[in-house]
């Protein structure tokens, strides 16, 4: 499966070390995809989302050590979640985008 998810704080944080003046939620994000990398699963960030490919457990126990890791950073924490489950398929964080970019280039 592939997960797509976003986490963000909001609402006082715990520590006033780590509010940004600007509103920025850079340094939360960041606290998130360390856990995403350290993973060791297939993984991309966009300036929108973080993409993880792994087995159902495995993928949502690091959403969820992400999101743990962006709690001391607000108040609350929003998590956005989107899932592509298609048993038996591997790879696919890269297959899909590749099937993509070839449809582009054949002008489709």
């Amino acid at each position: 499966m592939i997960v797509a998810f976003s986490v963000a704080p909001s609402g006082a944080p715990a520590d006033a070390a780590t509010d940004a003046p600007d509103g920025s939620v850079h340094d939360a994000v960041a606290a998130a995809v360390r856990v995403v990398r350290a993973s060791g699963l297939p993984n991309r960030t966009s300036s929108m989302f973080t993409e993880i490919e792994g087995e159902w457990d495995e993928v949502f126990a690091v959403v969820k050590a992400a999101t743990e890791a962006v709690l001391p950073f607000g108040s609350r924490v929003s998590l956005v979640l989107k899932a592509d489950i298609r048993p038996g398929w591997t790879g696919e964080i890269d297959g899909k985008v590749a099937r993509l970019e070839r449809a582009l280039d054949d002008g489709i």
